[in-house]
């Protein structure tokens, strides 16, 4: 048994995985924890990372190296995403957090992030060897495509939308006019049209979805009465199901999104974002494979158990 530490550092949050890990790789949780700090926020615009910013992220890694020293300091890995990627200043970010927690952050590619998202999803849900299973990670600053089979990843590509990303960008009303949700929808489609160049859609057998906007937008569709990580990982939403809770998702306001009892106050006001581009791929999809792709499953295993999973596989 190893026991491993990994934080996902995003567009919107920071998560820890504290895990132990047996022999055959199956993965039993410790810690894990997530605290939004939208770190991505107005990168898109400015292309730096704010001072806030910043300082809500230490505080959060703060509390995580405190948490990583009370499980044993097992060996961490520290991996930054899209906003990292985009930013100008990320320099400050990582020696920020090398003097919090110890560790180089790694800001990585997006195709490495496509990686890791695939092995935490399979890890758990499993690919048999004639099924193709394409995973979709939707975070705050970019969507991972990446498609693969039991043998591992097949192709993948990285774009930049995601709920904060495309927040900024289009949806400003509350609710969202008319007008914004049309020209977002459209870049949407634009760019999972050039995704599907690199990662064809009409050969998949199975669409997997992870991260916090396609885990709400599932609880929304369940109709929860709170956040239950169980039953939303493994759920299987129809095509008809996942366009009914985007759309009442994108077109209720602020106050109503905020009183859903399974709404992550930091999830708020970007999920509208999250939930039209969830909405568009899970379409895409279904047309490519002429139906024979008709929903999606969510999956509450991701690029953090990936994260995890690569750190003992270097252990060994």
């Amino acid at each position: 048994m190893m026991r491993t530490a990994a934080i996902d550092c995003g567009t919107n949050s920071i998560r820890l995985l504290i895990a132990d890990i047996d022999e055959t790789g199956a993965l039993t949780d410790v810690e894990r924890l997530m605290r939004v700090v939208r770190l991505g926020e107005g990168v898109d615009a400015t292309g730096r990372l704010s001072d806030a910013a910043l300082a809500r992220t230490f505080t959060a890694a703060e509390e995580y190296a405190e948490l990583i020293v009370r499980h044993g300091s097992p060996a961490v890995r520290f991996v930054a995403t899209s906003a990292s990627r985009d930013a100008e200043n990320r320099e400050d970010f990582m020696s920020g957090i090398r003097a919090r927690l110890g560790v180089d952050p790694e800001v990585i590619s997006g195709a490495e992030e496509a990686a890791l998202s695939f092995t935490g999803a399979v890890s758990v849900l499993g690919a048999a060897e004639d099924e193709t299973v394409l995973v979709i990670d939707l975070g705050g600053g970019s969507t991972e495509f990446v498609a693969g089979d039991s043998s591992g990843v097949l192709a993948s590509r990285s774009m930049d939308m995601g709920c904060v990303r495309f927040t900024e960008r289009f949806l400003h009303g509350d609710p969202p006019t008319r007008a914004e949700i049309s020209a977002m929808e459209a870049e949407v489609r634009s760019l999972i049209a050039v995704a599907a160049a690199d990662v064809p859609l009409g050969t998949v057998t199975t669409l997997v979805g992870v991260a916090g906007s396609i885990t709400t937008v599932t609880a929304h569709a369940l109709k929860l009465t709170e956040y239950i990580p169980e039953r939303i990982h493994g759920a299987v939403l129809s095509t008809a199901e996942v366009q009914a809770a985007s759309a009442d998702l994108l077109h209720s306001d602020r106050a109503r999104r905020a009183s859903l009892p399974y709404m992550h106050p930091g999830r708020v006001d970007v999920i509208g974002a999250g939930a039209l581009i969830w909405k568009c791929i899970v379409e895409a999809v279904a047309e490519a494979t002429q139906g024979r792709v008709g929903g999606a499953t969510a999956s509450e295993h991701d690029i953090l158990d990936g994260i995890a999973l690569s750190v003992a596989r270097r252990g060994k």
